[in-house]
């Protein structure tokens, strides 16, 4: 058996940790199954938002006669853009697999990794079949995997999930999305630009059901005029026949009983189905309770809030710990993980201000808590809408989209929404006045914004007359 200093499952963000570990003089052992960098690259925010980009371009164009500007599009090397992105995804998997196999302080295990006993993998298939290898502290940090739902006949159908669809060289003709979530708004968009039909079936009563209800119930009348939207339906079961997939889907309710309901059916057909119904931890793969390592009841790695598991030496960060599924976040951890393993001092990670965003069109990004949240809390708070065409950048844009501001009756930023061009750009100044700042308006407020730029929608929202909420107040906008 090897034994190492510092053992991560998963290459990526956990491989920051480690190379933190090997900076210290630390032997480092990194078992990995699939290509190097993780998700996030190889099939995730990174070919995604590259693949989203060129449908950005072409809804550009396509929009120019709003502008008064006659422009055609003469032709599209779908293949090109697909193969591009996957190219350059694979150099840079494959350049950091080099670093790794030259390194003097790393050894790269590759095959799928099994806990077999404390602080103890087995690598099962891959170049590494059959090695066991030891660490005195370990890092687990191997991320999650497409969940696919219990719809009936969905083993017997060839279905797509977010890791296939990223590579399809010719965009479908009809495509049926399963799923409302970030992955479905974004690939909608992507396939939905470039040509496809696209219908999307999604179970909660709007898309983007963890986005501010008012922000998602604005992007999902947008969707539904793009594309043919069943929202708060649950796909019970699909077949395929003559080159054809047809899915059935029935009303779906929420409450104290909840779940499907036996009412009128919704059937819809496509070409391909894409499953985009959330992420599963590979917990299960990787046999952690043979480690010690505790679950909770949806499979995550259970941590302190220091990354700590319930097994002594063995730490977790990421998506497979299940607090934000977001590669930003599991970046965050890992600086706080790199603290924590190898300084003399704990310290807490610190999830305050932590931002999300949608790369759909619209755009979509959140910080803080939503309206829903804060009254379910029974707490008061104040809420600003502001339209983007309300300043001259964003009538100039012909922009469609508003910010809504949350503060409490102190002035303190609760929280802030977005749905529009430029979203994620332009949350990063509320991230910042959260989390580095005063955490007040004020920081907004008296922060002098470049005229006539489109940050001035964040000033404006975050300037003006507030309408109360919460305990005991009705509010408008």
């Amino acid at each position: 058996m090897d034994e190492v200093d510092f053992l991560v499952i998963g290459s990526g963000s956990g491989l920051d940790v480690a190379n933190a570990a090997a900076n210290q003089g630390q032997s480092v052992g990194v078992v990995e199954k699939g290509p190097l960098g993780g998700t996030c690259l190889n099939r995730g925010c990174i070919p995604s938002k590259m693949l989203l980009y060129h449908a950005d371009v072409l809804e550009t164009i396509e929009r120019a006669d709003e502008f008064d500007i006659d422009a055609s599009v003469e032709g599209v090397d779908f293949e090109n853009i697909v193969q591009t992105v996957t190219e350059d995804v694979g150099e840079d998997a494959a350049s950091i697999r080099r670093g790794l196999r030259s390194s003097d302080s790393h050894t790269l295990y590759e095959g799928e990794g099994r806990f077999v006993d404390d602080r103890t993998v087995e690598v099962v298939d891959g170049d590494d079949d059959g090695a066991r290898v030891r660490g005195d502290t370990v890092l687990i940090a191997a991320g999650t995997r497409p969940s696919v739902p219990d719809v009936d006949g969905i083993d017997d159908v060839n279905h797509l999930t977010s890791t296939e669809a990223l590579r399809l060289e010719s965009p479908p003709e009809r495509l049926v999305i399963v799923g409302g979530g970030y992955v479905a708004a974004e690939l909608g968009h992507f396939f939905g630009t470039f040509g496809s039909d696209v219908t999307i079936v999604g179970r909660r009563p709007n898309l983007l059901p963890n986005a501010d209800g008012e922000v998602a119930e604005a992007f999902t009348d947008r969707y539904a005029d793009r594309f043919t939207v069943h929202t708060g339906h649950a796909a019970t079961a699909v077949e395929a026949s003559g080159g054809e997939i047809t899915l059935t889907a029935r009303p779906y309710e929420y409450g104290d009983d909840g779940g499907v309901v036996d009412a009128e059916s919704v059937t819809v057909t496509g070409d391909e189905l894409l499953v985009a119904a959330g992420r599963r931890p590979n917990t299960d793969i990787l046999d952690v309770e043979a480690a010690g390592v505790e679950v909770d009841d949806r499979g995550f790695v259970e941590t302190d809030e220091y990354l700590r598991t319930t097994a002594d030496g063995v730490w977790a960060l990421g998506d497979i710990a299940g607090e934000y599924l977001l590669k930003h976040a599991a970046n965050h951890e890992a600086r706080t993980a790199a603290r924590n393993v190898l300084g003399d001092d704990l310290e807490a990670v610190d999830y305050a201000a932590m931002p999300w965003a949608v790369f759909a069109s619209p755009e979509v990004a959140g910080v803080g808590a939503t309206e829903a949240e804060l009254r379910a809390s029974g707490r008061e708070y104040a809420t600003r809408t502001y339209d983007y065409d309300r300043t001259a950048r964003g009538d100039a844009m012909h922009a469609d989209g508003f910010l809504k501001a949350i503060i409490d009756l102190d002035g303190t930023i609760l929280g802030c929404h977005i749905v529009g061009p430029e979203a994620s750009n332009l949350i990063q100044e509320v991230v910042v006045a959260m989390k580095a700042g005063s955490g007040s308006v004020r920081d907004i407020r008296e922060s002098v914004h470049i005229h006539p730029a489109l940050s001035e929608v964040v000033q404006r929202g975050f300037s003006g007359q507030f309408s109360r909420g919460g305990a005991g107040h009705s509010h408008s906008h």
